[in-house]
């Protein structure tokens, strides 16, 4: 199995030996054969184990078989324990998420920190089959098809083509000790019912199981890829602008689709939405409709739709400026108050007022329904929900909307619209100049 490594390295990792690079080493069969045959590679590696605290004795065993083993290989070795039961109940994981997350935030962190170019994992081409069937039962799209990557970011499997007999034949040949860990054996767990019930009796079936598995794998990869690049090809058709986080979908390509839901399906999916004939009848919706799904949400607008993160949910700081402030920062940029002896054209992000009407402090705050101002130049008092109305804000906007304040009075609709109560006349002595800047 060496020289299959060996060459299977060289044809599709070569990066990794000039790099350095972490192993994670739970003590189980895969990873510590992992760790044998990268070091015959003379790969520049370090060992990471997690000892989660799951199984009493035997989780410390793991740990101080691991830490043998780096001294027997004069390997570096890190070393983490975890509360995992109670990461899991805090953040209404299952034990097996639990550790996942713990496991590679760690991963990450040590990467970051003492400057790692790659992590190792021993997922082999038994896990993968193991996988493919998990999201089978549970119901997925392609993507949950087409198997583990054999490298996701910084995170490389160089064993996903080797079988995990494969793998153990090797191990007893080389009278490599490992350890088992006794949870395997449980078939409480999908994925060991299906490793120890169901998979051995599909290979009874057919021996080339998992060969007929890795090219069915390469057929699915392909198809996923001829559908990524029609979805690209829709997209930059679809999308009429991307920037500050908010994506601009245009409603007329998205409807002339043919097989729609199946594209809406493969765009918005990685954004966590799962209710697509939602998706669909929002194409049709009165604006201001909204959909939502853990971490996004998509706003009908008017002949666009708009994907933008859920906002963070906090308490609307209400700034406070005194007379002698010459700027402060909000939430989505910087005001400025300049004394000015003219007034010049003003812009939207500017406006000039006659200061001896402004009583002092002044406030900033988020508009709230019931607000109401008087437009520069307009015909009296407006509600401001009338006039973002006519002024065909979006959701987006108004959210993003803050009102410069004297008292109870609104001097600036910032960005938008100054008020008549406090406009430059020719009687007034002191201008203040005050713009706002992103």
């Amino acid at each position: 199995m060496q020289k299959h490594f060996q060459k299977y390295l060289n044809n599709h990792f070569s990066f990794l030996k000039e790099k350095k690079v972490l192993i994670a080493i739970s003590g189980g069969l895969d990873s510590v054969v992992l760790t044998h045959l990268c070091k015959a590679e003379n790969l520049n590696i370090s060992l990471a184990h997690c000892n989660f605290n799951l199984r009493d004795l035997e989780s410390n065993e793991d740990e101080a078989f691991v830490l043998n083993l780096a001294q027997t290989l004069n390997l570096e070795v890190f070393t983490q324990h975890f509360n995992t039961t109670s990461y899991a109940q805090e953040n209404n994981l299952s034990i097996q998420m639990a550790a996942r997350t713990l496991r590679y935030n760690w991963f990450q962190d040590l990467t970051e920190r003492l400057n790692f170019d790659y992590i190792l994992t021993a997922h082999h081409a038994d896990d993968n089959l193991e996988t493919f069937l998990i999201n089978l039962t549970r119901g997925t799209g392609l993507s949950g098809l087409t198997g583990i990557p054999e490298t996701n970011g910084n995170i490389v499997r160089p064993l996903l083509k080797f079988s995990r007999e494969r793998i153990e034949n090797f191990a007893k040949q080389e009278n490599i000790k490992w350890r088992e860990d006794s949870s395997n054996a449980s078939t409480k767990y999908l994925r060991n019912k299906l490793r120890h019930e169901i998979i051995p009796k599909l290979k009874e079936t057919n021996p080339k199981l998992l060969q007929n598995f890795d090219n069915t794998l390469e057929h699915l990869k392909d198809a996923s890829s001829i559908i990524e690049s029609s979805v690209n090809s829709v997209l930059k058709q679809a999308i009429s602008s991307a920037e500050n986080g908010e994506v601009v979908y245009e409603i007329s390509e998205l409807s002339k689709l043919k097989n729609k839901k199946a594209y809406l399906v493969e765009i918005f999916k990685p954004y966590g939405f799962t209710a697509f004939n939602d998706i669909e009848t929002l194409l049709s919706a009165q604006s201001g409709k909204q959909i939502f799904s853990e971490t996004h949400r998509l706003i009908k607008d008017r002949t666009q739709i708009i994907l933008t993160a859920l906002p963070v949910q906090q308490d609307d700081k209400i700034f406070t400026i005194t007379q002698d402030v010459k700027d402060i920062t909000l939430q989505n940029g910087i005001l400025f108050f300049d004394k000015v002896k003219e007034v010049k054209k003003a812009f939207n992000n500017e406006i000039f007022v006659d200061e001896e009407t402004l009583t002092y402090p002044l406030t900033v705050r988020k508009w709230q329904d019931g607000d109401y101002f008087y437009p520069l130049g307009g015909n009296g008092k407006k509600k401001l929900s009338k006039y973002f109305k006519d002024e065909k804000l979006s959701l987006l906007d108004k959210e993003k909307c803050f009102l410069l304040c004297n008292a109870n009075k609104v001097v600036w609709v910032i960005n938008y619209r100054a008020d008549e109560r406090f406009k430059v006349t020719e009687n007034t002595k002191k201008i203040l100049k005050i713009s706002f800047k992103k």
